[in-house]
């Protein structure tokens, strides 16, 4: 059996505030000490060769060894993971940039990149014995977590703003699942989640308040690396709200400099936190604005999954941005929608609105002389527009006009 097919090398979780040891092999929600997110550390060792990886299956499964599951018979999956990085050569011709790509995370199931935290999410809730869970959402992580709840036999309970588009809500009722609708934003259904569950009777499937999720982000990272030889692209452009994927791209990047895959004197991507002008913490804090998100109050906003207002892991987040020399910048609604339309009709992809704020912010930050020309640069969408029409179509209607 092959190195990456092996049982998981987990060996602890600590806190990401102070550090303190925490164990692996139970339930574990925020940690004890800080009440933050805890992070998973593993045996990394030269027993997992890169050839390996090439052996194994065609999923995020084929990084098992650096998964919290323990026991495979535990995995809870629909085929997540290994999308494709797809070369944008007309836009990069069109707007002067050397090398421009793009992963497309629409193409996991459930149309978006919440299926490889929900898949890690949900078989971890399974391995240790949890029957129900429950998780406040913008919409795609409801949709996935309803998916992987019924693949796994698991009762599902998704709280979700009255404003989410139709197209969320009906997939999460098709799965079997329970749907609560708040008037709010992310942070409401938050609150409601946490007084529904305050006998802990449904896991919290909560964006970095259980530890797993963010695992299944990180296969994001391990992929991109694979998939571009190992050559990693001079800046990663993350449409970030609650902001797992940019932290667990980032974490994947440093497991893999444990390994020894990348070369010693190897720069790791700049990464760049684009933000919705309608809900923007990140950017606030990160420009100076305020000193942390706790008391800001955001706007909804055409791209659901960026109207993420006080999210917990806002000092994970600025650590990347500030270990990988990164930045944080805003997109109006107007750039948002103009960066998915010309995806579509010039590249043939079409993307979420998230997908439409990178493009939009890359060519911002080009500009303004912060991306230079030569540089290759890496958009990451989250998820299909399929789901989003609600949102799009007046504006396209008036676009069109």
């Amino acid at each position: 059996m092959l190195p990456f097919q092996k049982v998981s090398l987990l060996s602890h979780l600590t806190c990401s505030n102070c550090g303190n040891i925490h164990s692996a092999f139970h339930t574990q929600t925020l940690s004890v000490c800080c009440q933050l997110p805890l992070l998973s550390h593993y045996q990394i060792n030269n027993s997992i060769q890169k050839e390996d990886i090439l052996e194994s299956n065609t999923t995020l499964w084929r990084y098992a060894a650096l998964l919290p599951v323990l026991n495979p018979a535990n995995r809870v999956s629909l085929g997540e993971g290994l999308t494709p990085i797809l070369d944008l050569s007309k836009l990069a011709e069109l707007h002067s940039f050397h090398k421009l790509s793009l992963k497309d995370e629409g193409l996991n199931p459930t149309g978006s990149f919440k299926a490889r935290g929900l898949s890690l999410a949900i078989s971890k809730a399974k391995e240790n014995g949890e029957t129900a869970c429950i998780i406040p959402t913008a919409g795609n992580a409801g949709v996935a977590m309803a998916a992987y709840c019924a693949r796994a036999g698991m009762e599902a309970v998704v709280v979700m703003p009255r404003h989410t588009p139709d197209a969320f809500k009906d997939h999460c009722l098709a799965y079997g699942a329970e749907l609560l609708l708040i008037d709010g934003l992310i942070n409401d259904c938050a609150a409601k989640v946490k007084a529904l569950n305050e006998n802990r009777r449904y896991a919290d499937m909560s964006t970095l308040k259980e530890p797993y999720r963010l695992e299944g982000k990180k296969t994001m990272g391990f992929e991109i690396a694979e998939q571009l030889a190992y050559d990693l692209p001079d800046v990663i452009m993350y449409p970030t709200g609650g902001g797992t994927g940019l932290i667990g791209i980032w974490k994947a990047f440093r497991e893999l400099q444990q390994l020894g895959w990348l070369a010693n004197d190897a720069r790791l991507p700049r990464m760049v936190a684009v933000q919705a002008a309608e809900c923007s913490p990140i950017f606030d804090t990160f420009s100076g604005k305020q000193t942390n998100s706790k008391n800001y109050v955001g706007r909804p906003t055409l791209a659901n999954g960026l109207a993420v207002p006080r999210p917990i892991g806002e000092p994970l987040m600025l650590q990347v941005l500030a270990e990988s020399n990164g930045t944080a910048i805003t997109v109006s609604e107007t750039d948002m929608l103009q960066g998915v339309l010309e995806l579509s009709s010039k590249e043939g992809i079409f993307v979420a609105p998230e997908g439409g704020a990178i493009w939009a912010a890359a060519k911002q930050l080009l500009q303004s002389g912060w991306i230079r020309s030569d540089e290759h640069i890496l958009l990451l969408n989250t998820g299909s527009a399929q789901l989003y029409l609600d949102n799009l179509k007046d504006l396209w209607q008036r676009t069109n006009d």
